[in-house]
């Protein structure tokens, strides 16, 4: 489908902050839909009679020449009109030399709104955060909910069209390619994550070890929503003939992190109260480029992706989210907003069909000995929103359609 759709809660939020006279910076794994959020922000300003658009792409050749803050100055100053209320959107940012200096130079300038769109965490918020402090807000652009997939592909909520979700993901850029042709839309995910890695990662980071991240990759996407810790990946790597030490295998999930290729979430011991500092879980921005990446079908390990899928819906929703432990065992996920004032646990799986299953999933959730709502979310059939004895049963389906927990 070749319409351009316009992902208004991101709008939305980005008109909020620009009246607040905040900095607004659109963070996310590249190719996520950071650019087009960009694009229509710039479409509806152009309308407005009494602003300027200065708009600059670093992905496209035209903006070569502006390579530090300098020419950036430059390149504003030759198109600015003082007379109107300039808009400056700057995508991909974080590929000008010390563009910080440009952006803390107009924040102060009555007539400037500044909107930039950056692909690495780290960079962005290190360099702002030093140079004007908190005057600006990040807005984290993901990839597709499954409503927006729904909009994006003109499909109707069904359980073909969520298989179709599991399956594919939400890269925008698939409602170009289509989703007829598995092979097409593979490569396309193959495609954007080389193109992620090599820019993001390899080059920005001048890794020499580029085997050893790619296999570092795959090995999380084989693992999403397992406890792992660098030592264990560091011995599995040795045993395949890949000896490397737990420092680098750290050092490289941060870079990997900082490029929103993938999320490490940190494990929450509910009865203590407090964060654990190894053994983590990992899951992928995209879980179509994950599938990609794993290949096959997704029948072995469809109650992976589903984890990987609710994590992503409850930080869109704003939720802080942690993995639980309890003595006895895990909780999938921890989740808390506004100051832990609002907080409930998630149990994920794919079908409840038997009492050992049940009681893994429900029985976890029981040994919490607090008041705090607790929910399991699942595909089993004929299961909308049932309360079992205070523990909240969803489908996948209703809980990805819904506004809020």
């Amino acid at each position: 489908m070749n319409g351009i759709f316009v992902r208004q809660e991101y709008i939305e939020q980005i008109e909020k902050y620009l009246k607040q006279d905040f900095i607004v910076v659109l963070t996310g794994q590249r190719r996520i839909g950071k650019s087009c959020t960009l694009k229509m922000l710039r479409e509806r300003k152009a309308g407005e009679a009494d602003t300027n658009i200065i708009y600059i792409d670093k992905e496209k050749s035209e903006f070569d020449n502006i390579k530090n803050y300098v020419d950036l100055n430059g390149y504003i100053e030759q198109n600015r009109r003082k007379d109107k209320t300039n808009y400056i959107l700057i995508d991909e940012i974080q590929d000008i030399a010390e563009f910080e200096r440009s952006v803390r130079n107009y924040r102060t300038e009555p007539d400037c709104k500044i909107v930039i769109t950056g692909s690495n965490a780290k960079m962005l918020s290190s360099e702002l955060s030093t140079l004007i402090g908190g005057r600006y807000r990040e807005i984290r652009v993901q990839s597709l909910s499954y409503r927006e997939f729904l909009q994006f592909h003109n499909l109707q909520d069904s359980d073909e069209a969520l298989g179709l979700y599991i399956q594919f993901g939400g890269l925008p850029g698939l409602a170009k390619i289509g989703l007829d042709d598995e092979d097409d839309a593979r490569g396309y995910q193959q495609d954007i994550y080389n193109t992620v890695l090599l820019k993001d990662v390899i080059l920005r980071n001048k890794i020499r070890n580029a085997s050893f991240l790619e296999n570092l990759v795959r090995f999380l996407a084989d693992n999403i929503g397992k406890i792992i810790s660098a030592n264990s990946i560091a011995k599995y790597m040795k045993s395949q003939g890949e000896s490397v030490t737990s420092s680098t295998v750290i050092e490289y999930i941060r870079l990997l992190s900082d490029a929103f290729i993938v999320h490490r979430v940190n494990r929450y011991d509910i009865h203590g109260k407090r964060l654990f500092e190894t053994n983590d879980k990992f899951y992928f921005e995209d879980h179509g480029i994950r599938n990609a990446l794993c290949g096959g079908t997704r029948e072995g390990d469809v109650e992976k992706v589903i984890e990987n899928i609710v994590y992503q819906q409850l930080v869109r929703l704003g939720y802080d989210v942690s993995v639980g432990q309890l003595q006895a065992g895990e909780i999938d996920f921890v989740c808390s907003k506004n100051s832990a004032r609002k907080r409930f646990y998630v149990q994920v799986s794919y079908i409840i069909a038997d009492e050992q299953t049940r009681e893994r999933e429900f029985g976890n959730l029981r040994a919490i000995r607090d008041n705090y709502p607790k929910y399991v979310i699942s595909m089993t059939p004929l299961v909308s929103r049932n309360d079992e004895n205070g523990i909240t049963h969803l489908h996948l389906r209703r809980f990805l359609t819904a506004d809020d927990l």
